[in-house]
Order: structure tokens, then sequence, then C-alpha cells
């Protein structure tokens, strides 16, 4: 397995720290609106990532936290006038609709801010004592020139910084690059701490949740691109200061999803929420793993009306199959065929190659073609069976599978009288056993 490092900018084998055992993490939202198809692209990438890795045998233990205090979620309150808490609860359980809406797993471990407020104010504390931080006026912030090799993941260098950056420059901080850990604050939801009643500051959250999940370095550590600069550069910092590691081995990121040519912003009001989606998700999960995980994806109309054909072309061949072999209850897991294994090995080359999905996806059409070829010729059944099992598991792995039932004894019988019916050109039985079967959730 090959995978972009940020870190190094270079493309790498992937060693997980422990043996069979892979963890992530990924920037989760701010819980203060609903989230559009942009924030669902890390979403989609790193469930696409764990599924393939506990495909290929692996454990994966994967988190993602919400930011369930900030600003933004105060003022939203004003908004809508209901409290913080209220706020965050509400749009915690839109994120989480959305994420088993985008047929994404749901069973990753969520940390809370608000649940970690002691840890986050012990380290920063550790962070004072070692210098790497100094307190002004109850607010708290991180020496950027006490670490020299600041700069490392975004590749630049802090007296490039210093002189290009457009930070705001206040009285209270010795640079324009230190960034809060600690902010005074006296409305909202607020804590106690040495050095003031207020709340702790955007970039220290991650780093403090990630190691109370998982006491030390981590395989990878990913989120959209945009956040290379600066809070996962921050986290690094902070981390470098107290735990003297870099949080994670495999910096993964993501990009962007643009509005036609336009970046996808909340604030510009150019974006599609994910709840909005006229398609199938699925086949919105197919127009993003048609591009690298690493490329822009401009996202059209025409784009998106492309993809849905592609899927429906797909999963109505899936379905086809299903409903061969459930009526002939040919469904067998040990099948497979030297056919089958190789096109499984072509997956794997392309998703091992740092997640290549486009590769992955031209396996799967690949597939499909040689379904519907057989279905409309001699059927061989052993060939069908193993086709299907590499092809559930593909499908599965990506986010596009069908979460098809078997037929019960009595259906099956209507199937099957339908089928005699249409071969004896009984029309108007085959009709009515036709609508009966629709009825009952059979596709034909």
């Amino acid at each position: 397995m090959r995978l972009y490092n940020t870190y190094t900018n270079t493309i790498e084998e992937f060693k997980p720290i422990k043996d069979n055992i892979v963890t992530i993490y990924y920037c989760g939202p701010t819980v203060y609106n609903y989230i559009h198809i942009g924030n669902a692209r890390p979403i989609i990438f790193f469930d696409t990532l764990k599924k393939y890795f506990e495909h290929k045998g692996y454990k994966v233990i994967m988190a993602s936290n919400f930011t369930d205090i900030n600003e933004k979620i105060l003022n939203q309150s004003k908004i809508e006038g209901i409290s913080e808490m209220e706020v965050a609860e509400k749009y915690i359980k839109a994120y989480m609709d959305d994420v088993r809406f985008l047929n994404a797993d749901d069973s990753f471990i969520k940390p809370r801010v608000t649940e970690t407020i002691q840890e986050i104010i012990d380290f920063i504390k550790e962070l004072v004592n070692a210098g790497s931080a100094y307190e002004s006026d109850g607010d708290v912030y991180y020496r950027v020139s006490s670490l020299p090799e600041y700069g490392k993941l975004s590749n630049r260098k802090i007296d490039e910084l210093i002189q290009g950056a457009r930070v705001e420059v206040r009285d209270e901080k010795e640079s324009g690059l230190d960034f809060a850990l600690w902010k005074k604050f006296d409305e909202g939801i607020t804590y106690s701490s040495p050095w003031s009643i207020g709340r702790p500051g955007w970039h220290t959250e991650c780093c403090v949740m990630i190691h109370k999940l998982f006491h030390g370095m981590i395989d990878i550590h990913g989120g959209g691109a945009d956040l290379i600069f600066p809070h996962h550069e921050n986290e690094i910092a902070q981390n470098e200061s107290v735990y003297h590691n870099r949080i994670a081995n495999y910096w993964v990121h993501n990009a962007r999803v643009n509005f036609g040519k336009e970046k996808m912003s909340k604030s510009i009001g150019n974006v599609i929420w994910v709840k909005d989606l006229k398609c199938d998700p699925r086949a919105y999960r197919l127009l993003l793993l048609k591009s690298s995980y690493r490329n822009i994806v401009s996202y059209t109309d025409e784009l998106q009306n492309s993809a849905n054909q592609e899927f429906d072309k797909i999963n109505t061949a899936f379905q086809k199959l299903f409903l061969y072999l459930d009526v002939n209850n040919l469904f067998d897991e040990n099948i497979s065929t030297e056919e089958s294994k190789s096109f499984m090995k072509r997956f794997d080359d392309a998703n091992e190659d740092d997640m290549n999905t486009p590769n992955g996806i031209t396996v799967i059409n690949d597939i499909i073609k040689e379904i519907n070829l057989e279905l409309r010729a001699s059927k061989n059944n052993e060939r069908l069976v193993s086709l299907y099992n590499i092809l559930k598991e593909m499908l599965y792995i990506y986010g596009l599978d069908s979460h098809l039932e078997r037929m019960d004894n009595d259906t099956r019988n209507i199937y099957n009288s339908w089928l005699e019916a249409r071969k004896n050109k009984d029309f108007n039985l085959a009709d009515e056993l036709r609508n009966k079967l629709i009825d009952l959730g059979i596709k034909l």
C-alpha cells in the first residue's frame, strides 16, 4: 500500500505502527450549520480508505471529532434563538444523518471538544511550562519562534511567513504568527482556567483529543487540504513541543470540491447541502471517486448527470445479477475463478497505488460489462457467482453497494410463476404477477 504523505511531499509505502492495526483521525466539522457536498469529500474519502484497509485484513480504529464550542456556534444560537448546546446537538445529528445518507460507516469514534476541556487546559499548561506558550492579558498564545522547524508540513519557512503572512497583529502577541491556545471570553459557554474564564483555541483541540484517544502517534492524520496551513501545521507545532513527535506518520489530505469554477463556500452561499442532493448519494460518491482524491473536483450538473447514468448502469447490473442468483439459490461466497482473482488483483493494485479510485472504477465497469454479457448469453453460474462475490466487495469498499434482501419462498414462487406466464405468453397473468412483485419491492 502506498500513500501520498503531505509531510514529506512523496508517495510512500504504508507501514503501520502496530502490526495489523491502522489508526486514523481526520478533522470533523464545527457544528453550526449543515454540511455541503464539499464538506462531504473527507467523509467519503476516509470511509473508503478505512474500508479498503479492512478489506486487506487490518483492524482499523478511526476517529473524527466534533468542534461543539466555537464563536460560530454562539452566533448561530443567537440567530436561531436556542442555546449553543442545542445548536451543536442539532447539527451533530444532521451531520450523522448525512454520513449515513452518503452510505458511509457511522461507527467511527466521535470525540467532542466539550468533553475534553480539562485535558486541553492541562496540555496548555505543559506548553507554557516548556516555554512554548505565553499568557497575555488572560489569553494564551503559542510561541511559533520556539519551534525552528515550524512550517514543515506546509513547506513554509518562518522568515517567509513573517514577511508575507496576512496575519492580524495584536499588541498582546509577541509575533503576528503566534496563535491562540486559550481565549478570554465572557459570553456563552465558558470555562475556568489558570489564565482566565474563557474557551480553548481551535488549533489545540485535535492534538489533545488524539493523545487522549490513542496515547501516542497515530498512523494517519488528515482532512481537507485547506487545513494543511495553519490548522494542521499548528497541531504539529504543539505536539512537537510537548510530545516531541509530529502526531502521525502519514498526513493525508483530500482536495476541495468547487462549485463550477468557484471555490464552494458557506459564506458566499454557492453551496449544495448534502441533505438537498437530488441524486442518489451513491452517484455523488461515484462522481468523487472518479477523480483522484488529491485533485480538485469542479462540480456541475452535467458532471453529476454523467455520474448518475454510470451509477445506474452499475446498480442495475448488480441488482439483476443478485436477482438471478437469488431466484436460483446460487449464492456461495467460496466460489472464485482465475478471472475473478485477476479482476480483484487489478482493483487492489489500483487502490494500493495511493487510492487510485478512478482505476478502481474502471475495473468495476469492466466487471459490469462481463456480467451483462453473461446474463444475456449462456449464464455460466460459476462465473456469475464468482463475479458477484468480488463485485459485492468492491462496491462495499467504494460505498456504491445496494442493501438487497433475498426473497422469501412466497415471493420466489410468484417470481417463478411470472417467468412461466411470460414463457407461455399469458400476458394478463404476467402483468398481474409483475405488479405484485413490484409492490413487494422486487426491481425487474
